[in-house]
């Protein structure tokens, strides 16, 4: 595991271990895109010891370029997380390259964590971070031009391939939306009806009205030449020159964590996803989803800002579960509460009026 310098001095909380011993923390966030960085910062410069498990397996790690992310639009992903790392580890936060394989409740409301490279550590609060996988059509040859010239995303790549002629695969009815969609984009647009066979009157007449083409016939693959998409090839031999294929990816989030614990899901178009409250807390108390693990359609500005929200109450939860201990604490010894009021508000009114006692001035 790696720690900045300044640990010590930044982090206020208390380093502690669990039960049985393991390296213990405040907030372990598993996943270090967006989402978890945004999480992590937020709870560095609240103090906290904060520990972020990062397999390094990013969903937008084949694009060059990130877009549409105020101060930062065309940005390489992996050099806004390597800058986001350096600015959590000014903070004390730790980093570690490694997989969460398990997380167990302790029976007090606080979490183990297992590694999968070996090792345990205990956690108060858990941050779930871990995005989502894109499951692409059983296409031959998508996967290796995906985030290149197979994109998904107008609003992600649709600006730098502008006014090019492309291609929608439809493999299902609603991908026709997606043609009608990218006509803002390009007005050379043909959309295949891969293992699409029929679609509503309406469909066709708003395809003919955006001046979409319709090719019907099973498509064997994307057309490669010289490292860049110069068509789409039909089963039946036939291509059409396209140099842009849009495709409809299945968003499938990477939920194995959550559906150990039993966290309640919702059903989105998308499939099952968790189900939180506005905040990202999961169904499970103390465990919180955010970015694409929470939901498929946060673009990575909206991921950082889900990331920040959750750090935000995970600290104020955590302060105020400090601060009710430390009152059953008084409760249980001398004092009882209204004996603790009592000699707050005696002392306050005393440093009000200038009282002092033979020693100097009382503790206000």
């Amino acid at each position: 595991m790696t720690q900045s310098n300044q640990s010590n001095q930044n982090n206020q909380s208390e380093s502690y271990r669990g039960e049985s011993g393991q390296q213990a923390y405040d907030v372990v966030v598993v996943g270090g895109g967006a989402a978890g960085l945004s999480a992590a910062l937020v709870l560095g410069r609240s103090r906290r010891r904060v520990l972020v498990v990062d397999a390094g397996e990013p969903r937008n790690a084949p694009a060059a370029h990130m877009q549409g992310f105020l101060s930062r639009d065309g940005m390489p992903p992996a050099e806004l997380l390597a800058e986001g790392r350096r600015e959590i580890q000014r903070y004390g936060v730790e980093t570690v390259r490694d997989r969460v394989s398990a997380v167990t409740p302790d029976g007090r409301g606080e979490f183990g964590l297992s590694l999968a490279g070996g090792g345990t550590v205990h956690a108060r609060r858990v941050v779930i971070a871990t995005g989502l996988v894109d499951e692409l059509p059983d296409v031959p040859g998508l996967a290796e031009r995906w985030g290149r010239d197979v994109l998904h995303c107008p609003y992600c790549h649709g600006y730098e391939v502008r006014d090019q002629a492309f291609g929608v695969l439809a493999s299902e009815p609603f991908n026709s939306h997606q043609a009608l969609l990218v006509t803002q984009w390009s007005k050379d647009v043909t959309l295949f009806l891969d293992k699409v066979r029929e679609l509503p009157d309406a469909e066709w007449e708003r395809l003919a009205a955006a001046g979409v083409s319709v090719v019907e016939g099973e498509v064997a693959g994307p057309v490669v030449e010289d490292d860049r998409l110069t068509g789409v090839r039909l089963t039946d031999g036939r291509v059409f020159p396209r140099s842009v294929l849009f495709v409809a990816a299945k968003p499938v989030p990477r939920s194995g964590l959550l559906d150990a614990l039993g966290a309640e899901t919702k059903d989105t178009p998308f499939g099952p996803y968790p189900a939180l409250d506005e905040m990202g807390r999961t169904s499970v108390p103390g465990v919180w989803a955010v970015g694409n693990a929470a939901s498929a359609m946060e673009q990575v500005i909206n991921a950082a800002s889900a990331g920040y929200r959750a750090g935000v109450v995970i600290n104020a939860e955590l302060v105020m579960a400090d601060i009710d201990a430390e009152a059953a604490r008084r409760r249980a010894g001398v004092f009882s509460p209204e004996g603790e009021a009592a000699v707050t508000r005696a002392l306050a009114d005393a440093g009000a009026h200038g009282l002092t006692d033979a020693a100097g001035p009382l503790p206000r």
